[in-house]
């Protein structure tokens, strides 16, 4: 066992002072690096993983050090979240090792985290302390031991009470009211209410109490999967602070590449089931991702070069006697080689919209609308929706943005007023949640479409970068990007003059959110689209509904 006690660790530029903990050692518990000193927290060691005949991770070693704000990054699909999942217990890998330290305390959200019924959003957030709780009665029991110890058992008590002591101080147990009020308010809980039932919420609100709740506790280190998802923009930039300040380790999956940007300051980039660490923000990744692409490209032009030509003099030399033994020194140089292998390319997805008839001039007419569901949630307010609009809605979580589409649609009434469609809408609507079933990808297709013979229905997956892996799987354990992409698949199948879509970047990488902003863009219909991301509607919208103005709520 190796004891730290006030030990100051160094990190870019920050000093980081670690309470005093006992660490259980595995190897290269201590690093120093440039003259600096950093602890390694948890170290994976070897990892392999698959599901069926799909393999996720191929011998990946992962190691995390104090203070480090790492981005885990990759196409959807190639295994972040399973990596998360192995490294916090949830799944075991087929082959290797995940240690950590001992008396580390970790914080996970996930993209499926729940909430329990019957309990309300103060009751959630005091959970974040419930481990703390358990500390000081471990401490208290500590205390009663020394009653009646040797000197030696006292040291020993003391050393182990001072610890935890330590971890209570620092994570601020004792101004835990203080802390709940101030998460809340920079998440925006307050303004619905901390004895709120958490049963009423948005999905929007209850991303937000989970999130507030792994902050709240503070861990040592902070596991985060698409924090941002369903969160607004005042509020991604609280957090944005947040993570920028906060002192201990992060794991991030995000496919916010601006979020990711100014709060990260290393990579760690999976591709392949292979993991490859790099230094620095998003940006330099991806200059050094590029880069190192290239260079194995070039090496392996100039490798095929050189084959080419030993294979070339070999088959020109091998029969003839005067120069067989230089033909077979070239064939030995040959089956030396170690050849180079280019990484396989992913499947881009390609997105597209299938167009209607042109309807007429007003594709939706609503006079004196009001949305709600039990009670009102906004002023009547009378709009259209002209054909060939694309319409961006903004808002706060809970305003009413979801509400506000089905309305439209005619899928839920209005509280008061009317919604008139034009004779000859067809409409496309993504949700923003969708609850996953176990049919399979195909399923999916087949059922909405039962003409599309099985090519037809694998072709049109496929556009939507889909491997036959994905396409064969249970649409419960595809990624939230690759189940994203087949109720676009769905959508893309159907000729519709009117695209509604709900928050339909979460979970998506960044190529797939780059081909749906084209497809968007390219669509000669009417779209209505809600987005917590600025730089993804902003390019695509003519014009930008805020809801906040239509509220009867208090912003």
């Amino acid at each position: 066992m190796l004891i730290l006690s006030n030990i100051t660790l160094h990190f870019r530029d920050k000093n980081v002072i670690i309470i005093p903990v006992a660490v259980d050692t595995f190897q290269s518990d201590i690093m120093i690096i440039n003259g600096d000193l950093f602890m390694s927290i948890l170290n994976v060691e070897h990892v392999t993983h698959g599901f069926g005949a799909r393999q996720i991770m191929n011998d990946v070693s992962f190691r995390l050090l104090s203070g480090e704000h790492v981005g885990l990054v990759g196409a959807n699909g190639e295994g972040k979240s399973t990596f998360l999942n192995i490294i916090t217990g949830k799944l075991m890998p087929d082959e290797g090792t995940v240690e950590w330290c001992r008396h580390i305390t970790t914080g996970y959200l996930d993209q499926y985290s729940t909430l329990e019924k019957g309990k309300t959003i103060r009751d959630v957030l005091r959970e974040a302390f419930v481990h703390l709780s358990e500390l000081e009665n471990e401490m208290i029991q500590l205390y009663d031991k020394m009653s009646d110890c040797s000197e030696e058992e006292m040291n020993d008590l003391m050393e182990e009470v001072g610890e935890i002591q330590s971890i209570l101080d620092y994570s601020g147990y004792y101004t835990i009211d203080s802390k709940i009020s101030e998460y809340a308010n920079g998440l925006g809980l307050n303004e619905i209410g901390l004895d709120r039932e958490v049963t009423e919420l948005s999905g929007g609100q209850r991303a937000k109490v989970l999130l507030a709740k792994v902050l709240l506790e503070n861990p040592m280190i902070l596991i985060l999967d698409e924090p941002t998802n369903f969160l607004d923009e005042n509020h991604i930039a609280w957090l944005t602070n947040f993570l920028q300040n906060y002192e201990n380790a992060f794991i991030l999956v995000s496919h916010d590449i601006p979020f990711m940007n100014s709060v990260i300051n290393v990579v760690y980039h999976v591709e392949n089931a292979v993991m490859t660490r790099y230094t620095g923000d998003y940006d330099n990744f991806v200059r050094m991702y590029e880069l190192k692409k290239r260079q194995i490209e070039q090496a392996y032009e100039k490798q095929q070069k050189e084959i080419a030509d030993l294979e070339d003099f070999i088959a020109r030399n091998k029969a003839r006697v005067a120069t067989t033994n230089m033909a077979k020194s070239r064939q030995k140089k040959l089956d030396k080689m170690d050849k180079i292998t280019l990484m396989r390319e992913k499947p881009k997805p390609v997105f597209s919209f299938r167009k209607a008839r042109t309807p007429g001039r007003v594709v939706i007419d609503c006079k004196d609308m009001v949305l709600g569901y039990d009670e009102p949630l906004t002023k009547p307010v009378s709009i259209q929706v002209e054909n060939g609009q694309k319409i961006a809605i903004r808002g706060v979580n809970g305003i009413g943005k979801s509400t506000l589409l089905k309305t439209l649609l005619k899928i839920i009434p209005p509280i008061s007023g009317t919604v008139e469609h034009d004779q000859f809408v067809e409409y496309g609507y993504f949700e923003q949640e969708e609850e996953s079933t176990s049919q399979t990808a195909l399923d999916v297709i087949w059922n909405e479409y039962p003409a599309m013979t099985n090519a037809e229905a694998r072709a049109a997956l496929a556009q939507c970068g889909l491997t036959t892996d994905h396409i064969t799987s249970q649409m419960k354990v595809l990624s939230g990007g690759e189940n994203a992409k087949v109720r676009i698949c769905r959508i893309m199948l159907k000729e519709v003059n009117l695209l509604v879509l709900d928050e339909p970047t979460n979970h998506l990488d960044v190529d797939a959110k780059d081909s749906l902003k084209k497809a968007i863009n390219d669509y000669k219909g009417t779209v209505i689209i809600v987005s917590h991301e600025p730089e993804f509607y902003m390019d695509v919208a003519d014009t930008v509904w805020n809801i906040e103005e239509w509220s009867t709520k208090i912003i």
